[in-house]
């Protein structure tokens, strides 16, 4: 499965900063993926990760936050298709500064 020039909204997000008002855009090339991100608390943020299998990817994120705090975090999650053919991502993630928490995520396909 392939992300390239796929756009996202948030589904659900334990105790992260995304929000459906955050849409995700990204692009793949072979197994490096990149993506930049916006909207509800986060001002800016952008990934890098690759394709580790199919439908396995690893990311690192940093975003830019409304409130001007700066944060970096890291992902494992994997790439799904729904019934209706739109592409899912399920992340677990931790944060690599701040409070270091924890959470999982779920994204949607938007067109």
């Amino acid at each position: 499965m392939n992300l390239n020039n796929k756009k996202f909204v948030t589904a659900e997000n334990k105790n992260g900063l995304s929000s459906d008002a955050t849409i995700f855009h990204y692009f793949q090339n072979g197994t490096t993926i990149t993506a930049n991100y916006k909207g509800g608390a986060i001002k800016e943020g952008l990934i890098i990760g690759k394709q580790t299998q199919d439908s396995e990817i690893e990311l690192l994120y940093q975003c830019l936050t409304t409130e001007g705090e700066l944060k970096a975090g890291e992902a494992k999650g994997s790439i799904l298709k729904t019934p209706s053919g739109k592409l899912k991502l399920e992340f677990d993630w931790n944060w690599i500064n701040g409070d270091l928490s924890a959470g999982t995520s779920k994204y949607i396909e938007i067109e």
